[in-house]
């Protein structure tokens, strides 16, 4: 069959190897992760240039890179300096800000989260209950959840490549070990991951106490966009690849990637480059067990514009303001 009759995979390119730009076979053994230590050679990972918004970001990127010098070899903290704005820089209309930003920018929850909070009468503003939508207050006003006073906090921004063997969670009632371990020395503020990977997950992690950052990166409507290395235990054939591409249903609803090709040159049809938007739980691992096959390794390579670039395996890094900016216009 000529390669101009063969049937089309939904989205394949013109060549193979679409997913090379983000999918690097390891050469070497990855070295057994270090909890809490940054990458030594993190810099901005480029976002996608599969929109306008993401191209004027990559041109960006660009334009500053050439006027000044790599970031190169820089603590973290230095790197990010810039990162975040106080609470007080927020505050307008006579030194005053609203209550359910105010909870927001303390960590604990999305502004949405907070509205409830406060219509349910949880928020106590200097001692009084205030229930109302839209009440403002000073940044030095004692605001209360639960008895438990709360802390404006810088946001931060902390992007992780997780590593086999830890789970995604804040707390393990069973002692096992969590991606917390990984980030523990990331910063003074409590950070929370977005999303989750699976214990034997590796790749791309995202930590923040920006509550509405979090939210809309996890919500479905958002359609973040996510890039899986997928590993398997046999050759995946061609019409399977062409099945998943179409898409499968499963017990929770039709799963249909929005591409999908073999790795590289396509020789080792084992390995598989999956582009979707679903955050479902396991989804990646359920969508290949539909047709036969076992997942050996599973990484995520891409999220919402940031890659691997530069970030070993176990290691993490801050994210640049126009990572940041980025991710707040996905």
């Amino acid at each position: 069959m000529a390669d101009k009759d063969k049937p089309r995979i939904r989205g394949e390119r013109k060549k193979p190897g679409d997913f090379s730009k983000f999918i690097k076979k390891e050469t070497t053994p990855a070295k057994p992760a270090k909890p809490g230590r940054p990458s030594k050679f993190a810099k901005p990972g480029r976002p996608s240039k599969s929109s306008k918004t993401s191209r004027l970001i990559s041109e960006r990127f660009r334009d500053e890179e050439q006027g000044k010098k790599s970031a190169r070899g820089k603590a973290p903290a230095e790197r990010g300096r810039r990162r975040t704005r106080k609470v007080s820089e927020y505050v307008k209309d006579g030194g005053v800000i609203r209550l359910n930003k105010y909870i927001a920018n303390a960590g604990i929850c999305s502004r949405r989260e907070a509205d409830n909070l406060i219509v349910s009468g949880a928020v106590q503003v200097n001692g009084v209950v205030v229930s109302e939508l839209g009440s403002k207050v000073k940044p030095t006003d004692k605001v209360q959840i639960g008895g438990e006073t709360l802390a404006s906090e810088k946001h931060r921004y902390v992007l992780l490549n997780k590593p086999k063997g830890y789970i995604t969670t804040t707390d393990d009632p069973a002692d096992r070990r969590t991606v917390m371990m990984l980030v523990e020395n990331a910063c003074k503020e409590r950070i929370y991951p977005v999303g989750r990977l699976d214990r034997n997950t590796l790749g791309l992690l995202l930590f923040t106490n920006d509550g509405d950052l979090a939210k809309k990166l996890t919500h479905p409507s958002s359609q973040v966009r996510k890039i899986y290395h997928v590993q398997t235990d046999q050759h995946v054939r061609p019409s399977d690849l062409e099945s998943i591409a179409a898409g499968i249903q499963l017990d929770d609803g039709l799963i249909k990637p929005d591409a999908v090709a073999y790795v590289g040159d396509g020789k080792d049809k084992r390995e598989i480059g999956l582009e979707l938007h679903s955050g479902k739980n396991r989804i990646v691992r359920r969508l290949f067990e539909s047709l036969g096959y076992n997942v050996t390794k599973l990484d995520r390579v891409f999220f919402a514009g940031l890659t691997k670039k530069d970030l070993p395996r176990g290691r993490w890094r801050h994210l640049t303001p126009e990572e940041v900016n980025f991710l707040r216009m996905v």
